[in-house]
């Protein structure tokens, strides 16, 4: 099954703990198991409900994520969009890849409000 990952992440690629406010995001196509694009983009300015939307609009099917806001959650399910908080600070291809081989592990959610 294909998939597009949006992963939030700061100025090196590295995943941002703060979901709401990070500067990028990247979105990752993935089919059969494999990133096969990669594309860096600007969030809109942080809005309660603003981001979720607009990554289901791009097509995200999953959002890895170290922290975020039970609505945040709230909204990304109502679209259909699956939601892994607590995940490591990694690089966003290598915690996608993680996720995909199933070699990382997802704590709890860090985002207190």
């Amino acid at each position: 099954m294909d998939k597009k990952i949006a992963i939030p992440i700061d100025e090196n690629g590295i995943l941002d703990g703060h979901f709401g406010h990070c500067k990028y995001f990247v979105l990752l196509d993935i089919e059969d198991g494999n990133i096969v694009a990669e594309e860096k983009v600007v969030p809109p300015p942080h809005e309660p409900g603003v981001i979720p939307k607009w990554l289901a609009e791009k097509g995200a099917t999953d959002v890895l994520a170290g922290g975020m806001g039970h609505k945040a959650i709230q909204i990304f399910n109502y679209n259909d969009v699956n939601v892994f908080v607590g995940a490591p600070k990694l690089p966003a291809n290598e915690l996608a890849t993680g996720f995909l081989e199933k070699s990382i592990e997802f704590t709890a959610n860090y985002c207190d409000h």
